[in-house]
């Protein structure tokens, strides 16, 4: 379970700077709102990056916590420091959130096999989010 909690501690730490790059670099007719919804999304991820290092601390883990460690077990790929487009924005955001849930059911998985309801509870809180993020987007891209 360790594993896999830190590679999901790790996606998220990129995809919140990720989602920070985007609100700064997002640019089009669309931008006031783009930029307000990537802030909420971006500090909504940074809680998520705190209560899943600090429950495998309560689990007697150890988080990965350097900028090396995150980048070498993520998956999610940085943004470029560039102005870009709402459209392309929400695609990749889309995209990976359905990364997160994913990844977040697997360590849910993981912790019902192993009896632990703390992590389980802390990951059925982040299905609900990333759930809830996908749908909005999708009702958005159509």
């Amino acid at each position: 379970m360790e594993t896999k909690m830190n590679e999901l501690l790790s996606d998220l730490v990129v995809f919140y700077h990720k989602l920070q790059n985007f609100h700064w670099y997002v640019k089009g007719h669309t931008f006031f709102v783009a930029h307000a919804k990537l802030e909420e999304y971006y500090d909504m991820v940074n809680g998520h990056v705190d209560e899943v290092a600090e429950a495998m601390l309560m689990c007697n883990l150890k988080p990965v916590s350097t900028i090396s460690q995150f980048t070498a077990h993520s998956k999610i790929k940085e943004a470029p420091s560039e102005f870009v487009g709402a459209p392309v924005v929400w695609s990749e955001v889309l995209a990976d959130f359905k990364y997160l849930l994913e990844s977040a059911k697997g360590v849910k998985e993981e912790a019902d096999n192993a009896g632990n309801f703390l992590v389980s509870t802390k990951m059925d809180d982040l299905i609900g989010d990333y759930s809830k993020a996908i749908w909005m987007l999708s009702q958005s891209l159509d």
